[in-house]
């Protein structure tokens, strides 16, 4: 049968021009509509993001998904996981960080702390000074100290809380992978990075998961145990000493001030091995021992007391790499001695604190995935 006129152009349209989108007796140039939308792989990345992010926006916004139908020809809007991540969230936590620096008149300090107590429960009647008129400015309030009933060092165990805050996740470590949240994980060398630096190795760099982990387990018969503690912006912000050990090393890892709140967790991959941090590693009396300060958004401001070469969020390190410091020297070949309880620093605002350690295969946590728990209280014993 001989085709009509309408039928062959259709069959023709449809073979030998696959730019053009028939709908209907519609015809859509599908080339020109990529070019207007910023879609065509000659464009460079940035250009791309830039050009789709309107469009990004509406799609999510807009009801009924006005804008989902540009997806039939080849629109793809950027994931919201890559819209947050693109988000200046150092450059807006280094400004927070200065805005918390400027001194409130002396009238405006009771309404503005008031206001931030009663959004976050913050219990002042802890606080070594509870007089509200006495903290100069949002940085000071902060970083309040406690008074030294408040919190208790529990003696009897042999790891306590370095924090208050809420317990994420706890356990022993398999096959290299911690777990930030439920059903999250992260790769431990990714978190913690390579064991030593490469020309200090007297062997290769670990080449697989088991060997990097061996690193770590000094003692034949010892396991791997992780500790996940969140920090709310109403949290006590210092932090202390988990238990009796030496501090040998520091490694600072420049990165992105993204929220770490369980919930971003849950959303974000390896969320904590793209989040700024310093990792304090040592040893304790049963080997490896990790303390881990994890930075968050307008949490660029992480300060260890006994290192005052460590300068956080700082524009001059770049983000994807590390820089490592000893404190081994000729003079002190141990490193700096920790007691348990003691004073070990401190974050602006909230954040989280990540506990990485070896210990014996009886060594057993004293938690509930989700409680709270304060500094000084027991986290776990053998």
């Amino acid at each position: 049968m001989r085709s009509t006129g309408s039928e062959s152009w259709r069959s023709w349209d449809w073979r030998f021009h696959p730019n053009l989108l028939v709908t209907g007796r519609l015809h859509f140039p599908q080339l020109a509509l990529r070019r207007r939308l910023g879609q065509l792989s000659c464009m460079s990345r940035p250009a791309l993001k830039l050009r789709s992010w309107p469009l990004t926006f509406l799609y999510y916004l807009l009801p009924f998904g006005a804008l989902r139908p540009l997806s039939r020809v080849g629109w793809r809007p950027v994931s919201r996981v890559a819209l947050y991540k693109s988000v200046p969230t150092r450059l807006l936590s280094r400004a927070w960080g200065r805005l918390n620096q400027v001194e409130l008149p002396h009238w405006l300090r009771r309404p503005v702390y008031s206001l931030y107590i009663w959004t976050f429960g913050v219990n002042m009647k802890e606080a070594a000074v509870e007089d509200l008129h006495h903290y100069r400015n949002l940085s000071e309030f902060f970083r309040r100290k406690l008074k030294p009933q408040a919190r208790p060092v529990c003696g009897l165990h042999s790891v306590i809380s370095p924090s208050d805050g809420k317990i994420l996740n706890f356990g022993q470590v398999k096959n290299c992978e911690v777990e930030q949240v439920k059903g999250v994980t992260y790769s431990l060398e990714s978190f913690l990075g390579p064991r030593t630096n490469a020309e200090d190795l007297p062997f290769p760099p670990a080449s697989s998961c088991e060997s990097f982990r061996n690193q770590l387990v000094t003692r034949e018969g010892n396991e791997l145990y992780h500790c996940v503690i969140y920090l709310a912006p109403g949290d006590y912000h210092c932090f202390h000493s988990p238990t009796d050990w030496t501090v040998s090393r520091r490694r600072h890892f420049p990165g992105s001030l993204m929220s770490v709140n369980p919930g971003m967790a849950r959303w974000i991959k390896e969320l904590f091995c793209h989040n700024e941090r310093v990792v304090l590693t040592g040893d304790w009396k049963h080997g490896f021992f990790s303390l881990t300060a994890v930075g968050a958004t307008n949490v660029g401001s992480i300060r260890i007391y006994f290192d005052q070469d460590l300068h956080t969020n700082s524009p001059r390190y770049s983000k994807g790499s590390y820089n490592d410091f000893s404190f081994v020297t000729l003079a002190n070949k141990e490193g700096v001695p920790m007691r348990k309880g003691e004073h070990l620093g401190e974050f602006n605002l909230g954040s989280t604190i990540v506990l990485i350690f070896e210990a014996p295969q009886d060594f057993k946590f004293r938690l509930k995935p989700g409680q709270k728990i304060r500094f000084g209280e027991a986290l776990g014993s053998l």
